[in-house]
């Protein structure tokens, strides 16, 4: 997870939602009033976009500094090998996206531990990372792969790619990031954005509580929609967006938050349901009707 500097509250995450069209005081109502980590919490949701957020709110970069939050923290420390839900992740993303990036100049902005740089940087011209935590910026360059916390440290114009999986939704300047990063690009280049969806499956479509209660997180200040994803890349100038609809979390999983209202049904017996066939028709039908847990855009820059 990657901040380019301490947050700037001179709009608040209502406010930069507004501006891009996507909410407004009329619309603007109670989601929820508490995450699972922050009681009394405010969670919001415009009757009309279906934009999820919170307001005024940021936990702060020392967070991102010392990594505490991290899920897999404590398998890492025991084994030092990634988790599931980890190495899953890495792949996926290799095997999407390796066609936008071979043979370019890429950064991944908020590279965590640099699953995907590591992949696909013998097919790349350059690879750099940009991430928060010391240590994982240590751990990089020491094996070989460039890693700076500092994005403005990266030359503007210099990259043709640049990603960013999961990490827009935790920060509370999106507007003034994605300028950012979109400044670093060459043009005709292109940004690739992975958020979590406001309209997954389990939070809306079924309304499961007990997932809500367990999905929404101080941390992520905002789940989008593809319309909100959308305006926002389109208001700093980003053009020819597409939007993929793109599910992590197999049939397994939402079985066991059904029946039993908790996680893990991907790595319990359920998974044994779990197929390639069946999560390809599963993530299918969930795009069909608008319902994966997450969104990916790809955005152009011109």
């Amino acid at each position: 997870m990657m901040v380019t500097k301490e947050p700037n509250f001179s709009l608040s995450l209502f406010e930069t939602l507004k501006k891009i069209g996507v909410t407004s005081g009329s619309t603007k109502e109670l989601f929820n009033a508490r995450t699972r980590d922050v009681e009394g919490l405010n969670v919001w949701k415009d009757s009309q976009s279906g934009v999820v957020y919170i307001d005024d709110f940021y936990t702060g970069d020392e967070t991102y500094v010392d990594g505490d939050y991290r899920d897999d923290k404590a398998v890492e420390l025991k084994t030092g090998k990634p988790d599931f839900e980890r190495t899953n992740d890495a792949q996926r993303r290799f095997k999407s996206n390796l066609k936008f990036v071979a043979g370019k100049k890429i950064a991944d902005f908020g590279c965590g531990r640099g699953d995907f740089l590591k992949l696909v940087n013998p097919f790349c011209e350059s690879v750099i990372g940009v991430e928060l935590q010391q240590n994982y910026v240590d751990d990089l360059n020491a094996v070989g792969i460039t890693c700076t916390n500092n994005l403005e440290s990266i030359d503007d114009g210099s990259l043709d790619v640049i990603v960013s999986f999961h990490v827009i939704e935790h920060l509370p300047n999106p507007l003034e990031t994605l300028e950012s990063l979109k400044r670093k690009v060459v043009s005709g280049g292109y940004v690739l954005i992975e958020v979590p969806h406001a309209n997954d499956f389990l939070l809306n479509a079924v309304a499961c509580d007990e997932f809500k209660q367990f999905t929404l997180w101080s941390q992520h200040l905002v789940l989008h929609t593809r319309d909100s994803l959308r305006k926002m890349l389109e208001y700093v100038g980003l053009t020819d967006v597409l939007i993929e609809g793109v599910q992590r979390y197999p049939l397994s999983n939402h079985l066991k938050w059904l029946a039993n209202g908790e996680a893990g049904g991907h790595k319990s017996p359920l998974s044994s349901l779990d197929s390639d066939v069946l999560f390809d028709a599963y993530q299918n039908a969930l795009a069909r009707i608008d319902a994966t847990d997450t969104l990916v855009a790809l955005a152009k820059v011109p």
